[in-house]
Parts: structure tokens; sequence; C-alpha cells
């Protein structure tokens, strides 16, 4: 590679550290092949060949989000080889909501300085989060933007494509009262309310590292930046075998906000509270930041990060299912006919 510009890397911008970093990443990507690749990363554009071969009726799902100020912990601690994963999850589990099977991902990573050694463990985190979601990350930008992003600093986003049989599109319209909603556990936080998450503990000053009591003896650091899990794999079992009629990916807005996108007009779901397998983390941060029971709900997947409606005859099947899959899955609430979308009993 001959393209060296020493007027640009005296304004703050190394374009040989960006080629190290895609030389580096490639290791990774090779993990995420899953079809016969049509183009190598470092081109314009992301190829991605298209078998519909058992799709009748092809609709494509898109999905894009970011990990958010989640990654002011990876900051912290100097460990960023698990947000990828986040930021790959953020997309695929919104579009399995769809029925649909994620088919490619591309990342965005803008930076203060680029060094390679860096780009390549986010790369990393990335590709793990598409190895777990079946997909293929296809490409991405890596952008080193100094005096806009603190050297030290980066943001993450990604994008991912998915496609689903028309006919197999999650209708919720075929939800009926006595329908039940089971719960799908999270493995923490996940990648939602950080904002409130750093200002409850002072993040910047408190002990991140030592280990915490009622966290079972893990550090305030090590539980929050536990990645988002993903629900591809597990789901698309599910739909395979079970008529599934709404799902819901708990993210911002917890429960009151993301549960009712799944539910028809007219009905509403009622939630036991005292089923809910509420994870330690969010104990403590209630406690430690006297957050109402509405605020927590309205603002933390609680240990719910997903949640599916099935009819009553299918609960037993799709909790085996889901449970074979390593989801320890368990009924939270009944849909009921209802003005509010939502009642937390």
């Amino acid at each position: 590679m001959q393209s060296k510009s020493d007027s640009y890397a005296a304004a703050g911008v190394d374009i040989t550290a960006g080629y190290r970093a895609v030389e580096l990443m490639k290791q990774h990507i090779a993990r995420t092949v899953i079809r016969t690749k049509a183009s190598d990363i470092g081109g314009f554009g992301g190829l991605f060949p298209l078998d519909l071969s058992e799709t009748k009726h092809p609709v494509l799902v898109s999905g894009t989000d970011g990990v958010g100020t989640k990654l002011k912990l990876a900051f912290l601690l100097d460990k960023h080889n698990t947000v990828g994963i986040d930021c790959v999850a953020m997309c695929v589990n919104d579009v399995i909501c769809c029925g649909a099977k994620p088919l490619f991902f591309l990342d965005y990573i803008a930076c203060g300085k680029n060094v390679p050694e860096k780009i390549e463990q986010i790369v990393a985190g990335v590709c793990e989060g598409c190895v777990q979601a079946g997909c293929e990350l296809i490409g991405g930008e890596t952008a080193e933007m100094p005096g806009f992003y603190p050297i030290d600093e980066y943001d993450l986003a990604g994008f991912s494509v998915g496609v689903v049989d028309r006919e197999k599109i999650i209708d919720k319209t075929t939800m009926r009262a006595g329908d039940i909603m089971i719960a799908i556990p999270s493995s923490g936080v996940h990648s939602n309310g950080f904002s409130l998450v750093r200002k409850v503990f002072d993040v910047e000053h408190c002990d991140l590292t030592s280990p915490v009591e009622a966290l079972g003896g893990a550090s305030l650091g090590e539980t929050l930046l536990t990645p988002t899990k993903i629900y591809v794999k597990p789901m698309l079992a599910l739909l395979k075998e079970v008529h599934v009629k709404g799902i819901s990916h708990i993210t911002g807005g917890g429960f009151y906000e993301n549960m009712p996108r799944s539910i028809p007009d007219g009905l509403g779901v009622k939630i036991q509270t005292a089923n809910v397998r509420v994870l330690p983390i969010f104990d403590l941060i209630q406690k430690t930041g006297d957050i109402s029971r509405h605020d927590m709900f309205n603002t933390f997947n609680m240990g719910v990060g997903m949640s599916v409606v099935v009819a009553p005859q299918d609960v037993e099947r799709a909790i085996e299912i889901l449970r074979s899959s390593g989801e320890d899955a368990y009924v939270i609430g009944e849909i009921k006919e209802a003005k509010d979308k939502i009642e937390l009993c």
C-alpha cells in the first residue's frame, strides 16, 4: 500500500492505521462467513449472495441501532471486545421480532484516534455477535475524527438486513384475549438506560472492579458491561414449530413502551410482576438510585430481554423449545381485553 499523507497525519488522521486495522480485523470477519462471499472487506460496498429458493414471497426487514452510553463503561474499563456484541444484538433482536432471519450486518465506528488494536477488539465483538446471530459481517466503516471525538473514545452503530416469507411475518392481529405472554430472560441491563445507570452509580468516580456481594461477587463494571443477549437462534427454532402471535424486544422504555408494540388495539397484557425474575443488578439500581417501581419497569428490561405471545395450547411446547435452545423461558402474563396496553400487578 503506497497511500500515505503526511499532511493528513499532521491534522490527526493516520490513514495507514486504518489499513492496519482492516488487516487485523479480517481474521475475525472470516468467522462470520456462511455463504461464498461475493466481495472482500475493503471495497466500496458489501456484497451478499441472496438465495431465495426456499422463500415464496420474500420481504426484507432492516434494523439499525447503536450501543449508546454503555460505551462509557468500555472506556473506563478499557475493555472493547464485548460492545460489538451489543451492537449486533440491538439490531438483529429487532429484526427477529418480525419473524425475519438476519442475513448480514454492517458496522460504523467513529473515533478520535484510530488505534488498530482497539478497533480490532471492537470488530472482534461485532463478529462474535454475528456468529451468535448466524449472519455475516459484509462491510463497515471506521472514521477517524480528531477534534470531534476525544482521542480515547469512539461511537459504534450498526445495520442489519433480514428476510422473511410474507406469509410468515408475525401478525399481531391474530392475538386474542386469553393468549399467554412468555418471558425470555435477559443477560443484564443490555444496552439501554445507561444514562440513568451512570448517574445512579456515578461510574466515573465509583469502584467498578471490586466484588459486590449484592451481585454474587461479580464487580459492578463486569456486570454492567455484560453484553446483550442475542435471541435469533432460539426464536427461529420456536417460529418453526409454534404459531407466535407477537414478539417484543425489551429495550429502552422497558415493559411500558415495548410490550404494547406487539399487541393490537383493544387488547392489553396483565403482567404478574411477582413472576418476573428480576436480576440482582436491577434491585441494586433501584435501591441505590431510590427509583420508583414504575420508573424501573419504564426504563429497564428488569430481567426480561424478549417476550412472545402464543395461544394457551401452545405454551408448554413453546417453553420446551426455548429451553432446549438454552433459554429458561417462563409465563409472565395474559392477554386481556383492555383499553390500556399494559397492566403491572
